[in-house]
């Protein structure tokens, strides 16, 4: 899956790329979202969670995905040189897979960033619950598959739940 997204492309052109991918595979996407300063998302339709998972995770297990019965599937477009804020959730885990390009990861137990790896096009990676993570633009635009893995059924994470420990955006 590679968009060939190079720096220098524009915004609207690597999201027109990734929703004829998304519309190609079959996604429907129900939102998204390019006014991110760090980029933005597609979400796609929640009844398709399951091929999205089949798609984007094939090496996991649904029982390894789902937690609740509620995955909230995105891909997340990561700008250049751009990062998203330290952050944590209170109730969801996230999953990641690296579609395109290469990305920085940060994560730590504490609230102290760890060191940054550099995660290229397939693969994975699993934040728990409360855990602080970073997603961070290298040199090209990163297109990551996102799963949230919501821990609490009654009340399932939602843009709310992000608790921001540094952010470059004042937000």
């Amino acid at each position: 899956m590679d968009f060939n997204l190079s720096e220098e492309l524009e915004k609207d052109i690597v999201f027109e790329q990734i929703a004829s991918f998304l519309k190609d595979e079959n996604f429907t996407v129900v939102q998204q979202d390019q006014t991110r300063p760090w980029g933005g998302f597609f979400v796609i339709d929640e009844k398709q969670a399951q091929a999205f998972a089949a798609k984007f995770f094939p090496h996991l297990e649904m029982s390894e995905i789902q937690i609740t019965n509620k995955l909230s599937p995105k891909i997340l477009v990561v700008a250049p040189n751009k990062r998203l804020s330290w952050q944590y959730h209170f109730r969801r885990a996230e999953i990641w897979t690296i579609l395109s390009g290469s990305v920085g990861v940060k994560t730590s137990a504490t609230d102290e960033e760890g060191e940054l790896q550099q995660l290229n096009q397939g693969s994975f990676i699993q934040m728990n619950k409360g855990e602080r993570h970073r997603l961070i633009g290298l040199g090209s635009w990163g297109i990551v598959a996102e799963i949230w893995q919501h821990t609490d059924s009654n009340n399932p994470s939602d843009e709310e739940d992000i608790v921001r420990l540094q952010d470059d955006f004042g937000r």
